[in-house]
């Protein structure tokens, strides 16, 4: 996730130097995906399991947007 981040330094009147790392998920999704392959192994998930974590985000937080 650090590799595909991207710091962000902005200087404001009211609060000064702010400086922060943007983390774009999207772009480590692959990774995220094989350690939860990894973890389902060890776990014993079964293929459903694992199938409901991997496209958790997709099915639940994408919701209506992927009917568009």
């Amino acid at each position: 996730m650090k590799l595909k981040s991207r710091r962000r330094i902005y200087t404001y009147q009211t609060s000064g130097r702010v400086e922060y790392d943007e983390f774009y998920m999207k772009l480590a999704k692959p990774i995220i995906d094989e350690i939860d392959r990894v973890l389902a192994k060890h776990y014993g998930f079964t293929e459903e399991e694992l199938d409901f974590i991997i496209n958790y985000d997709i099915k639940y937080r994408m919701g209506d947007e992927l009917s568009d």
